[in-house]
C-alpha cells in the first residue's frame, strides 16, 4: 500500500518545513531531504528536490511525489506530520499481588496508537532461576497480540555464573538494553555488588544498563516505620520515598557505571536533587542519559491528599514530588540534562488498588500514560512555549530510538525510514476522563486535564492505525524490534 501525505508541516528534530511525504511498502520512499527542512529561512541542502521558499519555510517538492499516483492520499492541511512515537518505559501485562497491571499487550498497545506512539519498549521479567534468554522468549509470544512495534528491555533479577553468557545470547535475540532494579530487594531488585556486576557484563558486551535508582533498603524501613503510624494512608507511599533516596541511588548508580565502563541510562526520574548528579556526569564526559515522565512534570504531591480511592491512584514509584521539583524537570528537558520523556504505563484498575486498603505497601505501584504523552507535553509544553515542536519530536521519538538502537528506522521521517508517521490536528480540544481514554482501566491520574490537539491520523509501517480520530478496522499486529549493539 502506499500513501501519499500533503500539504502537512514536517517536523523532524532538526527542523520543520511544509512537505509532502509518500511512503510505499511501510517503508518512507519521498520526504524531501531533512536538511532542507529549516525555521530560520535558509536553504542548507536541497538535494534533488526541487525547493520552494514561502514565509521562512521550505516547501519541498519531489519530482518522485509530484508524479506518484499513491493508493491513499491525505491532505494535512494545517496539520504536523511527526514521526510515530517511541516510548521507551512501558509495562503492559505485568504480574503484581493484586494481579496483572490491567493493560495487556492489546489493549495497552490500542491505547498507544491512539496517543501517536507506534513503538513500545517493555521489559522482561524473569522468575527467579529462569534463564534470561528462555523469559525473553516467553515474553516476546505474550507480546504478539500488540498493535505497536515493540521491543524489550531484560531484568537481571540475580547474579548466576551463567549470567554474562545470558546477556551476550540475549544481545544475540536482538535485546541489548537490561534493565536492573535498585529497590524492591524482596522481589527484583538487586544489592550493589551485584549491580556493579551486571554494569561490567553489559557493558563488556556492548549494552546499556537501564536502572530504576531508589536505594531500597532504606525505603523497606521507611515503609514498615509508616505502616506502624499511619497504615492505610497512600501518603504514607510518598513519605517512604522521600526524594533524597532517588539522588543519592542515582549518584551510586553513576559511580558504579563509571567504574563498570558501562553506558547508563536513568529511568524516571522524578526529583530536582537527582538532577544536579547527571548534570555533573556530564560535565565527566559519561555516557549517561535520563528520562522523566509526564506525572512528574505535570502532577505534584498534593495528589496525596484526600480519600483512599481519590489518592492511591497516584501511588506510583517514585511518588509525585514538588512543585519545585516539576519546574526543574521541565528546565532539564530545555538544557537537555533529560533525553527522553517516557510514561511508565502500568495502570490498575481501583479494585486492584484496594488491595492496599488496610496496608499502604499492598497497592500496587502504576498508572497509565500512554495514550496522553503527546497531549500532555504539547499542551503544556509546546503552546506554554516550554519546548518547541521540535524538542518534542527529539524527547518522544528521535531520541529514544537512537538510544536504544532503533535509530534511521524509527524515530525520524525521511527516505528508508519505517512508514511510521503520526498526523498531527493542533485545532482538536478534549478533556482527559477515564470515561473516553482507550487503556483498560477505570483510573486517569490526569482526569479532568484540559489538552489540545490530537493524532488525527497514526500510520504504522505504512498501515493506517488511525484515521479521523478513529480505529481502522483492518489492523495488523506490529512486530518485535531486534536491535544490535
Amino acid at each position: 500500500m502506499s500513501i501519499l501525505i500533503k500539504n502537512g508541516i514536517l517536523v523532524n528534530p532538526g527542523g520543520s518545513g511544509t512537505a509532502d511525504v509518500l511512503t510505499t511498502d511501510g517503508t518512507v520512499r519521498d520526504a524531501g531531504t531533512p536538511d532542507v527542512l529549516t525555521t530560520d529561512g535558509t536553504v542548507r541542502d536541497a538535494g534533488t528536490a526541487d525547493v520552494l521558499i514561502t514565509d521562512s519555510l521550505v516547501s519541498v517538492v519531489s519530482p518522485v511525489i509530484l508524479n506518484y499516483d499513491a493508493d491513499r492520499v491525505i491532505d494535512a492541511a494545517g496539520m504536523y506530520i511527526l514521526p510515530g512515537g517511541v516510548d521507551p518505559h512501558v509495562h503492559m501485562h505485568l504480574p503484581s499481588e493484586a494481579g496483572y497491571s490491567s493493560d495487556d499487550f492489546l489493549s495497552g498497545s490500542r491505547a498507544a496508537i491512539f496517543g501517536g506512539t507506534t513503538t513500545i519498549i517493555d521489559f522482561v521479567t524473569p522468575e527467579k532461576g529462569e534463564s534470561l534468554p528462555v523469559a525473553l522468549e516467553k515474553r516476546m509470544k505474550e507480546a504478539e497480540s500488540s498493535l505497536a512495534d515493540f521491543s524489550f528491555h531484560v531484568s537481571p533479577v540475580e547474579w548466576r555464573s551463567r549470567t554474562p553468557d545470558e546477556i551476550r545470547e540475549c544481545i544475540r535475540m536482538g535485546v541489548t538494553s537490561f534493565k536492573v532494579y535498585m529497590a524492591y530487594k524482596n522481589t527484583v531488585g538487586i544489592d550493589d555488588e551485584d549491580l556493579l556486576k551486571v554494569l561490567k557484563a553489559v557493558g563488556k558486551a556492548g549494552g546499556t544498563v537501564t536502572v530504576h535508582c531508589e536505594e531500597g533498603d532504606e525505603i523497606e524501613r521507611l515503609r514498615d516505620h509508616y505502616f506502624r503510624t499511619d497504615p492505610a494512608n497512600p501518603r504514607s507511599h510518598a513519605l517512604s520515598r522521600p526524594a533524597k533516596l532517588e539522588a543519592s541511588a542515582v549518584k551510586k548508580a553513576i559511580g558504579l557505571a563509571a567504574k563498570a565502563g558501562c553506558p547508563l541510562y536513568i529511568v524516571h526520574v522524578s526529583s530536582k536533587e537527582s538532577l544536579e548528579h547527571i548534570r555533573q556526569a556530564r560535565l565527566n564526559k559519561q555516557p549517561l542519559f535520563a528520562e522523566t515522565c509526564p506525572q512528574y512534570l505535570l502532577l505534584d504531591d498534593s495528589g496525596y491528599s484526600g480519600s483512599f480511592e481519590q489518592a492511591a491512584g497516584y501511588v506510583i514509584s517514585p511518588p509525585l514530588r514538588t512543585p519545585e521539583d516539576n519546574m526543574a524537570l521541565w528546565e532539564a528537558l530545555t538544557d537537555g540534562t533529560l533525553n527522553t520523556v517516557g510514561t511508565d504505563h502500568c495502570p490498575f484498575t481501583m479494585k486492584q488498588k484496594k488491595a492496599g486498603a488496610d496496608d499502604f505497601r499492598k497497592i500496587p505501584g502504576g498508572a497509565g500514560g500512554v495514550e496522553q504523552r503527546l497531549q500532555l507535553l504539547y499542551t503544556y509544553g509546546i503552546l506554554t512555549r516550554r519546548l518547541n515542536f521540535n524538542q518534542m519530536v527529539n524527547l518522544t521519538s528521535t531520541a529514544p530510538a537512537r538510544i536504544f538502537g532503533l535509530q534511521r528506522k524509527k524515530g525520524i521521517v525521511e527516505a528508508g525510514s519505517d512508514a511510521d508517521l503520526v498526523i498531527w490536528n493542533p485545532d482538536a480540544g478534549s478533556t482527559i476522563s477515564a470515561e473516553s481514554h482507550h487503556m483498560n482501566c477505570d483510573i486517569n491520574i490526569y482526569e479532568g486535564m484540559q489538552v489540545r490537539g490530537r493524532a488525527e491520523y497514526v500510520i504504522r509501517s505504512g498501515r493506517l492505525m488511525i484515521e479521523n480520530g478513529k480505529l481502522a478496522t483492518d489492523l495488523t499486529p506490529g512486530q518485535y524490534l531486534s536491535r544490535k549493539v
